[in-house]
């Protein structure tokens, strides 16, 4: 998660076709789910916020199609992720050793 406001602004523009001046809000996961990145735009200027869990992961939703690399959520669905409450359910993983 190094990559700055002009990087994830980029991201947006090239991987999601949309606009990082729309004021919407775009959220990036790191690989291991740990921290997570907001982008938005207020009117004036770039606002990123960087959230950093001390335990658990940032879970997110799955893309429906085939080939999506986003998805859209609702402002509810936002505010359980950002708090970093899993979403959905996940099965529990057998361990072996």
């Amino acid at each position: 998660m190094r990559l700055g406001s002009e990087r994830l602004g980029a991201l947006v523009r090239e991987r999601m076709r949309a606009e990082p001046r729309s004021r919407a809000l775009f959220a990036f996961v790191s690989k291991r789910g740990h921290s997570m990145k907001v982008l938005t735009w207020d009117g004036t200027g770039t606002i990123v916020i960087h959230k950093k869990l001390d335990a658990g992961r940032f879970e997110l939703p799955r893309a429906t199609g085939p080939g999506e690399q986003h998805v859209l959520v609702s402002d509810a669905i936002f505010e359980v992720i950002h708090k970093g409450v899993a979403v959905a359910p996940r099965a529990s993983r057998r361990r072996t050793h």
